[in-house]
């Protein structure tokens, strides 16, 4: 159980960290309004009342992370590659284990890939602008599940290189020449979008849960080194959400052809 004066003490440390973080953005935007532009700020009281709930959301948030998130990762990736969740007592363990051994953390990579995808409050402005702008042609739910679909496989399939051993560079050549190739053929407006699709996955929510789980998997699997395997799953994060999200432009144009035709 954790001390309350720890956690009170761990508050104190985020805030101060948060504080010094935050404080160049604000030095820029207000020497900007005031020595640049010369210009009052607009609701300053509203405006410093922001800020405040910028580092006191930032400060919980980091705490989280450090308290909730990054052990419940680890934890989650050790359970599901212990021997004995994936073997019965009486079975003859095979040495190394099979990558085929590991459904369940494919699947858990996936899913948790899926769901922090469809939270992930960036993705959701993105969609509502992407939706604005394009008078409602792009669904806000529909960007929203063509990127968590992305984001879903690319995290079970980054679980299986870590799991497999293989080079990572190979993986990210591959997809990247897929993205060349939709980029080609897929509907010009799409692409920009697609294009920052793939960047805004990686924030707040997604970033820190399937970094944990990445720490977990290379430190749990035998043979792996998580320096060299534990990081990499970002990068399958950002790739894939460019090739769903281009693929579900160009099936909404091929549906569109058919139904005029």
């Amino acid at each position: 159980m954790i001390e309350l004066t720890s956690v009170v003490s761990l508050f104190f440390e985020t805030l101060a960290t948060t504080v010094r973080d935050v404080l160049p953005i604000a030095i820029i935007i207000f020497g900007f309004q005031l020595a640049v532009l010369r210009r009052p700020v607009a609701n300053w009281h509203r405006v410093l009342l922001g800020f405040v709930y910028v580092i006191l959301g930032l400060s919980l948030f980091l705490m989280g992370l450090e308290l909730a998130l990054f052990p419940l990762g680890e934890s989650m990736a050790a359970q599901l590659t212990d021997i004995g969740f994936l073997f019965d007592s009486d079975e003859v363990i095979p040495q190394p284990v099979p990558w085929d051994e590991y459904y369940w953390v494919y699947l858990f990579a996936a899913a948790i890939g899926f769901s922090t995808t469809v939270a992930e409050p960036s993705l959701i402005a993105v969609a509502i602008k992407a939706n604005q702008v394009s008078g409602g042609t792009i669904k806000v739910n529909g960007l929203r599940i063509a990127v968590a679909l992305g984001v879903a496989f690319g995290i079970a399939l980054g679980s299986y290189r870590i799991v497999a051993g293989d080079p990572l560079h190979y993986y990210i050549l591959v997809g990247y020449i897929i993205v060349v190739i939709q980029t080609y053929f897929a509907p010009k407006t799409i692409v920009p979008l697609a294009y920052d699709s793939g960047g805004v996955t990686t924030s707040t929510v997604t970033v820190p849960i399937v970094t944990a789980l990445g720490l977990g998997l290379a430190s749990n699997v035998p043979g792996r080194n998580p320096m060299l395997d534990g990081f990499g799953l970002i990068a399958f994060a950002s790739l894939f959400p460019m090739i769903t999200v281009m693929g579900y432009a160009q099936l909404s144009v091929w549906r569109g052809r058919k139904e005029e035709e």
